[in-house]
């Protein structure tokens, strides 16, 4: 699968000098990420971007590892025997009009998996939006955008999607949102032959890979899926696609996949230890946690501290974590102790700590801080949920909080409230630290729950 990724050579046919093209974009994106040398194809154009053009494959004067096909589906055959003469290895087929699109389309699909086959070529799509590697900055992809240029940080986050668009769609969350690093995403539409099972087994091999996330329709070696996934400690995020009637069916004419059963495939991937999500931003949410949460040494289930600005925030969270089958923390006598230090004399600290009060009598960093040292030192404490209204603090305060995580194994997640610039940049900074941030308290139990379900089960990540 390496030639993918580290290709010696890529031609690029259907290449395109109208802005208004995929073909344009797919040719710009692959000549400023990638530095080997890159051959556009179009019969009509003598040169793009000062580049020269050639009329087919046939002409490139030199061998190469990968062609990238944006041209009408049926010109797939013939360009396969030609890549073939020149030693190609593997086709990513970003055009649709495949098994998709009906009869005639998986006619013509078949016909070329079986050609590509008999002459050793490996072929990723169709219907697809490629590739890119965040570490080696290769943008094999028709993205109409440059945004990746500057916002795209290279992470151990590595993704496979079954959706074009979904791929599009996520990936420029991610460069909107930020907080989450890429190592690789992959889209694999219809995947007539490279498929997410052999994606899976790649991002498992990669050390540049410590946390995986699918987006699925159909899954095409269901037992070797499961056996790869059960063979790894590194956590395997899943939103799969087709899980209700009307979904498996708009699935089927979508990438032309067959969904299964849901409720025997759900039973399987919690068999195999990974972890299921129900939408888009979910899936991302739960990589983010797993990726600022690179190491955790949680193996008996204690319970969560809580640390709140608000009795309310506190009341709501405990129920949420209980919903979630996490328990609050029953505080070590030292601990309410330390925490007595910065309350008012008239308050007896708890769990959740309602540190309102103490703000407001000893000050907001000397609480934050001797709350943070102290629930994150009790043996009875396996993670902690932190409460923060941004507009009172700087990120700089939870440095030592991020600090402990990684000393003592102990999760830790942030739920966030505030207005405007300071939020943003008050995300930007804590996420830096390595402390992952939400705008839900929802969303931080069930992040939170995921990461100590996974690490009971599976070890650490690294």
């Amino acid at each position: 699968m390496d030639f993918f990724f580290h290709p010696s050579g890529v031609a690029v046919i259907g290449a395109s000098d109208n802005q208004a093209k995929g073909g344009f974009h797919l040719f710009r994106n692959t000549i400023q990420s990638y530095q080997g040398p890159v051959y556009p194809v179009n019969p009509r154009l003598p040169s793009i971007l000062d580049r020269p053009c050639y009329p087919d494959v046939s002409s490139i004067p030199d061998d190469f590892d990968l062609a990238i096909f944006f041209v009408p589906a049926p010109a797939l055959p013939d360009t396969i025997r030609a890549c073939a003469r020149k030693g190609v290895k593997g086709i990513i087929i970003e055009s649709a009009g495949f098994a998709e699109a009906g009869e005639s389309g998986r006619f013509l699909q078949e016909e070329c998996v079986s050609l590509a086959r008999d002459h050793g070529i490996r072929l990723w799509g169709p219907n697809c939006m490629g590739l890119l590697d965040a570490h080696r900055r290769h943008v094999f992809s028709f993205m109409y955008t440059d945004a990746w240029k500057t916002l795209l940080k290279p992470g151990d986050v590595s993704m496979c999607v079954q959706s074009g668009m979904l791929s599009a769609g996520f990936l420029m969350m991610i460069l909107e949102r930020g907080g989450l690093g890429i190592s690789k995403m992959c889209s694999i539409g219809n995947k007539c032959d490279v498929q997410e099972t052999e994606l899976l087994d790649y991002f498992i091999q990669d050390p540049a890979t410590q946390v995986i996330g699918l987006y699925a329709e159909s899954i095409a070696d269901p037992r070797g899926f499961l056996d790869l996934a059960s063979s790894t400690h590194k956590p395997i995020v899943v939103l799969k696609g087709g899980r209700s009637p009307g979904g498996a069916k708009a699935a089927m004419s979508h990438t032309a996949s067959m969904a299964s059963d849901h409720a025997i495939m759900r039973s399987a991937f919690r068999q195999a230890g990974i972890i299921e999500v129900t939408d888009v931003n979910e899936l991302m949410d739960v990589l983010r946690g797993f990726s600022k949460t690179p190491t955790c040494r949680v193996r008996e289930n204690t319970g969560t501290a809580v640390i709140t600005f608000s009795g309310g925030g506190g009341i709501v969270t405990s129920d949420l974590l209980h919903e979630a089958g996490l328990g609050l923390a029953e505080l070590g006598k030292e601990t309410l102790k330390a925490l007595k230090t910065v309350y008012p004399p008239w308050m007896d600290p708890a769990n959740p700590a309602d540190i309102w009060p103490a703000i407001e009598y000893s000050g907001i960093r000397k609480v934050y801080e001797t709350a943070s040292e102290s629930v994150m030192r009790d043996p009875a404490v396996d993670s902690v949920i932190v409460h923060i209204f941004t507009n009172m603090v700087e990120s700089s305060m939870f440095a030592n909080l991020a600090r402990l995580r990684d000393e003592l194994g102990k999760p830790v997640v942030a739920w966030l409230a505030g207005m405007g610039d300071a939020l943003k940049a008050f995300r930007n900074g804590l996420e830096e630290v390595g402390i992952p941030t939400f705008d839900e308290m929802g969303r931080c139990v069930s992040v939170l729950a995921a990461i100590l379900r996974h690490h009971r089960g599976r070890g650490s990540v690294r």
